[in-house]
């Protein structure tokens, strides 16, 4: 009867270990998944279709008003922008209607940009092209 007492016991245990273990292992994959789906937003990208003459608002002046999702639209930020397209574009970034910078994207090339906070970023395009735009966070 002690033995079979030890045996049950033990496989109590054991069971119990196995279901700790696969506890722990359910939570880990939760926390992977989780942040392979926070990744877009740690780094927001996203492809447009330029259709010429164009010109389109990125980001810059807020929610229902920009082209894309700029995670960091309160702070500074840099935005990667490269043309995809086969002609070329031009980024320009202005502040309350005020021009800053015009920059020509030409086919193949990558810009970075430093975006201000309260920076308006717009694509200009005479010419049907295609252009990627990522927004990472200042170092």
């Amino acid at each position: 009867m002690t033995k079979n007492l030890f045996y049950f016991s033990s496989s109590i245990a054991c069971h119990s270990n196995v279901h700790a273990l696969l506890l722990k292992t359910k939570i880990v994959l939760l926390l992977f998944a989780a942040v392979n789906l926070a990744q877009p937003c740690l780094n927001a990208q996203s492809i447009f279709e330029l259709e010429g003459p164009q010109s389109m608002l990125m980001t810059g002046k807020g929610k229902g008003q920009d082209g894309a999702i700029n995670p960091y639209l309160n702070e500074n930020c840099i935005a990667i922008v490269e043309n995809l397209g086969e002609n070329e574009f031009e980024v320009r970034i202005q502040h309350k209607r005020k021009l800053i910078s015009i920059q020509k994207v030409k086919p193949g090339k990558t810009l970075e940009i430093e975006l201000l906070a309260g920076h308006e970023l717009y694509f200009d395009s005479d010419l049907k092209s295609k252009a990627s735009l990522e927004f990472k966070q200042e170092e």
